[in-house]
């Protein structure tokens, strides 16, 4: 108990797959700041669930591609 399980994502890979698109480039399609968009890449900020959404969607792949959350050790 009181272990903390994290969000993890793969954006950074993500862009890069997706024609390179940059952090600003991202950042305009769901209508946040760069600043947001790095925050989120670094697990810094956890976004909503409506922004997670926007993200998979710019992205154009699954929400389960953009983030995952790390299965309990059994």
């Amino acid at each position: 108990m009181g272990r903390s399980t994290k969000v993890t994502n793969a954006i950074r890979a993500l862009r890069f797959a997706h024609d390179e698109m940059t952090q600003a480039e991202l950042a305009e399609r769901i209508g946040v700041t760069r600043q947001t968009v790095i925050a989120i890449e670094q697990g810094r900020y956890s976004p909503s669930l409506e922004m997670a959404f926007q993200i998979a969607r710019a992205l154009e792949v699954p929400l389960d591609a953009v983030f995952q959350y790390p299965d309990e050790a059994a």
